[in-house]
């Protein structure tokens, strides 16, 4: 039976990701991975952590994951006060499955190795792991929940309806 694992994005197989791809109800939760990708090289140059993995069923991609590390939310505003759990903590931005995939556990077993490389302290150890999903996105609400992920309600942003979720770790 093949073995799902992350395999670190590079230029040899980045096209992996490229054609992977959302229902139709999830097109508007998720850039696409490209420029998921594009937008991790930005802050990488920057001179922040940012880690872009391929989630492979065997030799097969089935879905992509970006993961930042205490990442600044604006530089001009301060929402790091708004938004506590986001110093010194993990950000799991882009995490998707794609739709020929969905439905046979496949999220919850990588999301398993996503926290299991977040709790190897890649950067440093971490108090928390956090992410955001579409407020009116239930399946995701019911996953995150499952592991333990608790909803900030304070930090809900009307202006882009994403619900912030945090991990103490």
């Amino acid at each position: 039976m093949d073995q799902l694992h992350l395999e670190k994005i590079t230029y040899l197989n980045w096209h992996d990701v490229e054609e992977l791809r959302l229902t139709k109800e999830q097109k508007g939760y998720l850039d696409n991975n490209v420029g998921s990708l594009a937008l991790a090289g930005v802050i990488r140059e920057a001179g922040f952590h940012v880690f872009t993995f391929g989630i492979y069923l065997g030799e097969k991609p089935i879905g992509f994951v970006m993961i930042g590390y205490d990442i600044p939310l604006d530089v001009e505003d301060d929402l790091n006060e708004k938004y506590w759990f986001t110093r010194d903590s993990y950000f799991i931005w882009r995490f998707m499955i794609d739709k020929r995939w969905q439905g046979k556990g496949y999220g919850k077993q990588a999301l398993e190795l996503i926290l299991d490389f977040i709790r190897s302290g890649p950067c440093r150890k971490a108090k928390y792991a956090w992410l955001c999903y579409a407020n009116e996105n239930e399946v995701a609400r019911r996953m995150y929940a499952g592991f333990g992920f608790e909803e900030v309600p304070e930090a809900y942003d009307e202006d882009d309806g994403e619900m912030p979720a945090v991990l103490k770790l």
